[in-house]
């Protein structure tokens, strides 16, 4: 009521001048005015222990972060809004916008691996034997993401397998992915200057089974990548020596965007969250053929007029690369 009181006194005392009556009434409606809230603070997850996660804050300081709820929806590499940001710790909000996640999947559950990376980086050895299986996998699913990717092979100094790590290999280089033959153990300085070019300006995911060096490459490239990992753990009483999921690092002398993230040892590599398209996709000496196939629904396994098994009877497919196929089909 006293709103409508003051409207009609504006009226009645500015009846010649109707730009002081509009100022007048817009003064009476005019919404009150509300201080913005400041932004979120964002940060960087630099590792991963279990629910536990590293955050790099744009100061560069370093504090602690945790999910909301029971999940643990993020990975090393993420960049996440945080609230409560306050004694080194925070919890996270959610993660902002991702160009790329990596992760592996069975029939039960999903495995976050990284995300944002840019290069899929492989590490195999002479000795123990490597599994093609796992490579082929961890291949498809770096494709799945447009990933870039890059294998080495390590412990070229026990020779005894060389040549027949090199030929198990040869089809993958055959295709353009680059293959780096090194000694991380023997030779730290040599491999590390091998790899720079290749990691310069990238987010580099280290991927590998356990035994093949790759925690001796880490330190070849990063001196004291491990002890680092010794003292997150011992912060985060984890009890581990090694990261749950991974664990970031700035190369040194690289540029601010160049990064390598260690991962655990891997024993499988699940595609249980691809489709069957995505895994023909993820070959990509198929791509030339798949639209060739009679069937547009075509397995290529026994059915007529595929353009698959065409290809691998002409040479233009690696059999070992289309049995490999076959197998994840099975999987």
């Amino acid at each position: 009521m006293h709103s409508t009181h003051v409207f009609i006194n504006a009226l009645l005392s500015s009846q010649n001048r109707p730009d002081i009556v509009l100022s007048r009434v817009t003064d009476i409606f005019r919404s009150p005015q509300v201080t913005p809230s400041p932004p979120p603070a964002t940060g960087l997850i630099t590792a991963a222990f279990g629910r536990h996660y590293e955050i790099e804050l744009a100061d560069g300081q370093r504090i602690t972060g945790y999910p909301r709820g029971k999940k643990s929806p993020y990975a090393c590499g993420d960049r996440v809004e945080l609230e409560h940001a306050a004694d080194g710790q925070a919890q996270i909000r959610r993660h902002l916008p991702r160009a790329s996640l990596l992760y592996r999947a069975d029939a039960w559950r999903q495995k976050l691996i990284v995300a944002n990376a840019t290069q899929l980086v492989l590490v195999a050895a002479t000795e123990p034997s490597f599994s093609d299986e796992l490579l082929t996998r961890a291949l498809v699913a770096a494709e799945s993401q447009n990933l870039r990717s890059l294998i080495i092979l390590n412990k070229t100094d026990l020779t005894a397998q060389l040549d027949a790590a090199r030929a198990r290999l040869a089809p993958l280089a055959a295709l353009g992915y680059p293959v780096i033959e090194l000694s991380a153990a023997q030779h730290p300085e040599a491999a590390a200057r091998a790899l720079q070019p290749h990691l310069a300006g990238q987010c580099s995911i280290l991927v590998g089974q356990s035994g093949m060096g790759k925690s001796t490459l880490l330190n070849a490239l990063i001196p004291g990548a491990n002890a680092t990992t010794r003292e997150i753990s011992a912060a985060l009483d984890s009890g581990k020596h090694t990261t749950t999921h991974a664990r970031l690092y700035r190369l040194p002398g690289a540029s601010a965007d160049a990064a390598l993230i260690d991962s655990p040892g891997l024993q499988e590599f699940g595609l249980a969250h691809l489709t069957r398209g995505e895994i023909e996709q993820g070959f990509r000496e198929f791509r030339p053929h798949l639209a060739a196939c009679r069937f547009r629904d075509c397995h290529h396994r026994d059915e007529p007029g595929c353009a698959i098994k065409q290809a691998v009877d002409h040479g233009a497919i690696h059999p070992r690369r289309y049995e490999l196929y076959l197998r994840l089909g099975q999987a």
